[in-house]
């Protein structure tokens, strides 16, 4: 069921990030523009704006926030490029094809990165909604994806090897500030524009803290277990570049003890929504359980 929810979603995003860089395209310099749709067209399970649209839901929501679901994915999109380049994972492959910068060359995947992560703040811009609203979304982006947050998390993460950290509470900071922070955002997200009241705001938000850990911890492991074919990127990089990670410090036994642990977290603050949190606990599983 979940799955079906989300190829539903994905569909809906695909067609309304295709529509709308069609709408930008004479006012962008071809290879830029071949270089953006290149990379934010290249498919996924467009988990976080997928994520946000439940959210709103749960909480009540009815209107169209497809700009906002669209600019998570485009900072989303934007940080796997900056990731992907020789300078940082140096990954050749990407969602199983070649790397923007690969594709095309380093200096447009840079180029094409900055331009989405701008896009994404226009995109907020133009999401229906009160100007309050609005502009406190755009702080929270801002805060999520910058150097308090996802930015932040990258560069300590870069800076984490296995022969230095050796506290599990290190590595969760890493990651709740990595892979967590936007989570979390697209969560509070989706409550603030369904106008959720303090209750169900700090459930979501709570949620998302849960889920986007668990989200790291399932990465962890897959990156230990899965092969390139069924990841669609390369596997195996965490060990051969001494990260330090769940895997690293606890073994798969204990990581995985510790993801279902994090799950229940995530239970717990879905519950509070209600009938309405359902789909949310089934999200959370299906994070748990991802073979990609």
């Amino acid at each position: 069921m979940i799955e079906t929810r989300l190829k539903q979603h994905a569909d809906t995003l695909n067609t309304a990030l295709g529509n709308m860089l069609d709408v930008r395209r004479e006012q962008t310099a071809d290879r830029l523009w071949q270089a953006m749709r290149y990379s934010l067209l290249a498919g996924g399970k467009r988990v976080r704006p997928a994520i946000m649209l439940e959210c709103f839901a749960a909480c009540g929501g009815e209107a169209e926030i497809l700009p906002a679901a669209m600019s998570i994915e485009c900072m989303h999109t934007y940080s796997l490029i900056h990731d992907d380049l020789p300078c940082m994972d140096d990954d050749d492959l990407r969602r199983g094809r070649p790397t923007c910068h690969k594709h095309f060359d380093e200096a447009t995947a840079i180029l094409a990165a900055d331009a989405l992560q701008a896009l994404s703040f226009e995109l907020l811009g133009d999401q229906s909604a009160a100007a309050d609203i609005r502009l406190e979304l755009i702080s929270k982006l801002a805060a999520a994806s910058g150097a308090s947050g996802m930015v932040g998390g990258q560069m300590l993460d870069m800076l984490a090897e296995a022969e230095t950290i050796t506290d599990v509470a290190q590595v969760r900071h890493i990651h709740a500030l990595k892979t967590g922070a936007l989570l979390r955002y697209c969560c509070e997200a989706g409550a603030l524009l369904a106008n959720a009241d303090s209750n169900r705001i700090d459930a979501c938000s709570r949620y998302g803290q849960a889920v986007g850990l668990l989200f790291q911890i399932a990465d962890d492991m897959l990156d230990a277990t899965a092969s390139s074919e069924q990841l669609g990127k390369s596997a195996g990089k965490d060990a051969a570049q001494h990260k330090a990670t769940y895997v690293s410090l606890l073994g798969l036994a204990r990581t995985r003890e510790y993801a279902e642990q994090t799950h229940a977290e995530a239970l717990e603050a879905a519950a509070i929504l209600g009938e309405h949190g359902s789909i949310l606990k089934n999200f959370a599983t299906y994070i748990l359980e991802r073979r990609q």
